[in-house]
């Protein structure tokens, strides 16, 4: 595929349009098994039946619930969950709606696709994402070593019911919204499970949905498909605009159990050839395959049954070539032991905001964003929209780019819906930039900065386009940000209350390149190819130590460390074995595990123990106390999780 091809669509057939076009969403292209229009009506509406839908019975036996909030988050993903968790932990009051009886949308056991993002597959060794991403991976990675999906979910399901400033309603579909003067008042949700109806009242709504739902409900501006290339003069799309889009994967895990396992395929699974899989070469099946890809031609939102029953056709058909082609006869012994069910999506409507990303912000060609709030980094990447159908095509056509790249805050609210956030698949891009910024690493920093803004947004009375215009507003959410290990590309600890940067910082030793200096200059990762950022030093028989000292005594009553957990590797959970070939599913041994908290009053005082911790594997720690006076504070590092140095990026102090 040719570069000025890389999002044309696929080869159009001409013939019958069975599906509708529904919300600017595509129809469907001809049928690649052959079948007539009246037979495929016939065999989805087995699957699908359709009614009536604007005579709908009253809801006689439900029971209508009213809440209130600070901020609406519609959406369980990645995105919603660490939108929801940051809104929180600022304070505001939260309500969390997911349609899903499990958080963490396309992370989550029902579909379980791993984690990518800035990082990228280790050609940006040191951008992994920070923040609470990292803090919920760091959890995962020490506490499920067994590779449990169903624990992940467990996971994201304690650190939202574990804030009390959270409400959560699963298996609750938001389905309509109240809007007046451009502003959302409330958004009505059912849950089936529990015959409840909510009418919730908030202040801030932030759409984590992916299809942009409560964008479409509250009458947000919204794009689908591909723009033109002349439209922003981006020279990867395609020269005229469509409404296709990427399309959906079912996946599926596969064990060897040590004894033929033989496989009958149902009768309605595709039945494959060589030439269906000319440009997806199969080379192990432990966990398979993201190119299992079909239905971006079609309605992702509406025609979802129809893409899940092709998809699962396509996952029988390649099974079946695995186990009885006798092209891989070491397959033998393996069987299948999970199936998706609920199609991954990749793409359906994408949220205008007063920024829309685009092709050359992404390659760093349009300057830096005053109001960056998050960072990017995964490759353009573009799938055809008839996926697995269209054998001729590479699966995807991948673009490096050069480095990671900051996303705005305009990027991150409605440019028409007055109190309307997004963060996840649904944000103001570009096709093009979308290639890049849809995967779930991005998605969640996105939903990090979404819930600080909103639940900041709440507390001075600013809507989000309020909170950009505000200028010492927006500084005040980016260091707020970073001090919440936010990681933004250029940006660094300027926070004027932060006691740290006003010591002077020595130690028991220093590594080349790692003085103690470097805790306080603002910076909390090793740039690659650049400067260290952190502190290093030996650990001898009596550990090592760190020390910031004042020219007179300082009132403290917090202390921030953030400490080394290996960002130059990838940290996620996968069902592939390549994946977790470097993967350390463990505390990382960079991490300091074993530590004490001292400070000393006055020259010559005693030293004071303030806080000990013996077993820990997180970067970012805070310990909270009552007020104290302080000459001096003393970090001891008696133990880390592995490695022979004590490694911190950056001490803060806060009175």
């Amino acid at each position: 595929m040719k570069r000025r091809d890389f999002l044309t669509t696929a080869a159009g057939a001409t013939g019958y349009s069975l599906f509708v076009s529904v919300d600017g969403l595509g129809a469907a292209a001809q049928d690649p098994a052959g079948r007539s229009a009246d037979q495929i009506r016939r065999e989805f509406e087995r699957i699908a039946p359709p009614g009536d839908r604007v005579a709908a019975p009253a809801e006689r036996h439900m029971t209508l619930v009213d809440l209130s909030c600070d901020v609406l988050v519609a959406g369980g993903g990645l995105a919603g969950v660490l939108a929801a968790v940051s809104a929180a932990r600022h304070g505001a009051k939260v309500v969390l709606v997911q349609d899903r009886s499990r958080l963490g949308g396309n992370s989550s056991s029902e579909i379980k696709m791993h984690v990518v993002g800035s990082n990228n597959h280790k050609s940006r060794p040191g951008w992994r994402e920070g923040g609470l991403l990292e803090e919920f991976r760091l959890d995962d990675a020490a506490n499920n070593p067994q590779r449990c999906w169903e624990l992940w979910d467990l996971l994201l399901y304690d650190k939202v019911v574990s804030e009390p400033n959270i409400t959560l309603l699963l298996e609750t579909t938001l389905y309509s919204a109240e809007v007046k003067d451009a502003t959302i008042q409330r958004v009505q949700a059912r849950c089936d499970r529990t015959e409840h109806l909510y009418r919730i009242a908030a202040k801030l709504f932030c759409d984590c949905t992916g299809d942009s739902r409560l964008g479409l409900e509250s009458g947000a501006e919204f794009r689908v498909g591909h723009e033109s290339r002349d439209e922003f003069g981006e020279s990867l799309a395609p020269e005229k605009a469509d409404k296709e889009t990427q399309g959906c994967s079912i996946l599926f895990t596969a064990r060897d159990f040590g004894k033929p396992m033989p496989f009958t395929p149902p009768k309605w699974a595709r039945k494959l050839t060589e030439q269906n899989l000319k440009s997806r070469p199969i080379k192990t099946w432990e966990y398979g395959y993201w190119w299992i890809e079909w239905g971006g031609h079609m309605n992702t939102v509406r025609d979802n049954e129809r893409i899940r029953f092709e998809l699962l056709g396509i996952v029988m058909g390649v099974w079946d070539y695995v186990k009885n082609s006798g092209k891989f006869p070491t397959s033998a012994t393996w069987a299948l032991d999970w199936v998706g069910m609920l199609p991954g999506k990749r793409e359906a409507r994408r949220l205008v905001g007063d920024h829309m990303l685009k092709q050359q912000d992404l390659m760093g060609l349009s300057g830096d964003f005053e109001d960056a709030v998050c960072i990017g980094g995964w490759n353009l990447d573009e799938h055809p929209p008839t996926g697995f159908d269209d054998p001729e095509k590479p699966p995807f056509v991948s673009i490096k780019l050069k480095d990671v790249y900051n996303i705005p805050l305009r990027s991150l609210y409605s440019n028409n819906v007055r109190n309307l956030m997004m963060a996840g698949r649904n944000i103001s891009a570009t096709h093009t930039a979308f290639s890049s910024t849809r995967v779930m690493g991005t998605c969640a920093v996105e939903g990090q900065a979404v819930g600080t803004a909103a639940a900041m947004c709440v507390r001075d009375g600013l809507l989000p386009r309020g909170l950009y215009e505000n200028k010492a507003k927006l500084k005040a959410l980016q260091q707020t940000l970073l001090r919440d290990d936010q990681s933004i590309k250029g940006l660094k600890n300027e926070d004027a209350s932060d006691l740290a940067r006003q010591a002077t910082v020595t130690a028991s030793g220093e590594q080349a390149d790692c003085q103690a200096a470097n805790v306080i200059n603002g910076w909390v990762r090793v740039i690659p190819g650049s400067y260290h950022n952190q502190w290093a030093a030996p650990l001898g028989e009596a550990g090592a130590w760190l020390e910031l000292a004042w020219d007179k005594p300082q009132t403290i009553r917090q202390v921030q460390l953030t400490f080394d957990s290996g960002f130059q590797r990838e940290l996620t959970l996968s069902s592939s074995a390549a994946a977790n070939v470097d993967i350390i599913r463990a505390p990382q041994p960079e991490t300091v595990k074993k530590y004490s908290l001292l400070y000393q009053a006055d020259e010559g005082k005693e030293w004071v123990e303030i806080a000990s911790v013996q077993d820990n594997h997180q970067r970012l720690r805070r310990h909270n106390f009552r007020p104290v006076t302080a000459r001096r504070l003393r970090i001891r590092v008696a133990e880390t999780n592995g490695d022979k140095l004590a490694r911190i990026f950056e001490v803060r102090c806060y009175s």
